[in-house]
């Protein structure tokens, strides 16, 4: 049995600083611009599952443990849920599609998806769909760097309970986020966990279930190429983009035993 994370955020508006947000950033039109993509790869065996036991809320929860798959790659070690973007990218494309208000919910115990990627300065709204109390915790993870096995500083933006029938959350978070990096959990059952990437800009894409990604309408210049998995760590990749071009790149990630 897997476990299926998410985002639980309820009526939440995120503010960042003017210096690393999303105000930095300049919407301009890209005209014949180029594109990255390849595949994320997992060198070595896959991690096995965490086993974590249903303590409480049984009839809700359900009664067999859970099976955290922090890692998930498939059969030719593509791994999915991986964040690529590009770092510090100062002008570009606006947002597709972006109704400025995502949405979360905690149902059976579980949040869904696992990660998402959210724009700095969105709107996030917290749900609870089960008859049990939840309490989310949301924390930025500070410290992580290109290539290193790092333990980041967890600095908390939000932690508040959400009992059954009390409906969504709304609340004003203000941080300055120097990163892009969120952990999630609920603090009522110790084996519910999610992740964020806010991201300061469009240049950023989950891999598809094989690994790969593409990124596309990206102006001609250097960039840094990152790569980013809440446990396996963060990489990254110097890129040069020509005007119409397209470049391929891999990353590969080595499994932590």
């Amino acid at each position: 049995m897997r476990v299926v994370f998410s985002l639980l955020l309820a009526g939440l508006l995120l503010y960042f600083s003017p210096v690393m947000g999303a105000g930095k950033y300049k919407v301009i039109d890209v005209k014949n611009g180029g594109s990255v993509s390849g595949t994320v790869l997992l060198k070595g065996k896959l991690p096995n599952p965490e086993r974590i036991a249903v303590a409480k809320n049984p009839d809700t929860c359900g009664t067999e443990d859970r099976l955290i798959k922090w890692v998930e790659a498939g059969d030719k070690g593509g791994l999915q849920n991986m964040v690529v973007y590009l770092y510090k990218v100062k002008k570009g494309k606006g947002w597709k599609d972006d109704t400025g208000t995502y949405e979360i919910d905690q149902k059976d115990c579980d949040f869904t998806p696992w990660l998402k990627i959210v724009p700095k300065g969105s709107k996030l709204v917290v749900k609870n769909s089960d008859p049990v109390l939840h309490n989310i915790h949301i924390r930025e993870l500070k410290g992580v760097k290109p290539g290193k096995r790092y333990r980041p500083v967890k600095k908390t933006m939000f932690n508040e309970g959400q009992p059954p029938g009390s409906g969504d959350i709304n609340a004003e978070i203000k941080t300055r986020m120097k990163d892009n990096f969120v952990r999630i959990n609920c603090e009522a059952h110790n084996f519910m966990f999610a992740w964020m990437f806010a991201a300061d800009h469009p240049y950023v894409v989950q891999t598809s279930a094989d690994g790969s990604f593409s990124i596309d309408d990206i102006p001609p210049g250097k960039y840094k190429l990152r790569a980013w998995h809440p446990t396996l760590g963060l990489q990254q990749q110097k890129i040069k983009v020509a005007s119409g071009g397209s470049i391929t790149h891999d990353f590969i990630f080595k499994s932590k035993k």
